[in-house]
């Protein structure tokens, strides 16, 4: 629960250098901007899936730089549904959802860690093919 709230905080914090550093985005007050930030996870949530999937083989034939496009449609469409969060144009909402992306990779990968913990005693026995080519 704490990492969900922490990673809203950071889409927040996100948005707020968004509409800093890009003229065409205005955010109202800070409960725009965490409701804004609450709408845009959840759109990331069930929508962003579905125009991946759809966007596919234009997303391979443009190696992948399509899925920036598509963070800036629905950054736009978060402007559309929260009022008090305006975004004028697709070139604002594009630089703003670089922007976002960026923010949000660097905030997490300093919280997220991926260390994998193994237990001392395991309840499996971990095989390794010796240089005979049998397994121990």
């Amino acid at each position: 629960m704490i990492v969900v709230i922490t990673r809203w905080l950071i889409i927040t914090v996100a948005i707020l250098l968004a509409s800093q550093f890009v003229p065409g985005i205005k955010v109202d007050s800070l409960s725009t901007a965490v409701i804004a930030a609450c709408v845009l996870g959840l759109i990331n949530i069930f929508v962003r899936p579905v125009l991946v999937l759809l966007t596919l083989p234009l997303s391979i034939l443009t190696l992948g730089l399509f899925y920036f496009f598509v963070n800036a449609f629905l950054l736009e469409l978060v402007s559309y549904l929260v009022s008090g969060f305006v975004v004028k144009d697709f070139f604002s909402a594009f630089l703003g959802s670089l922007i976002i992306s960026f923010v949000s990779w660097l905030a997490n990968s300093f919280i997220a860690s991926h260390k994998i913990d193994k237990p001392d005693d395991p309840d499996y026995i971990d095989l390794q093919k010796g240089d005979d080519g049998k397994w121990r």
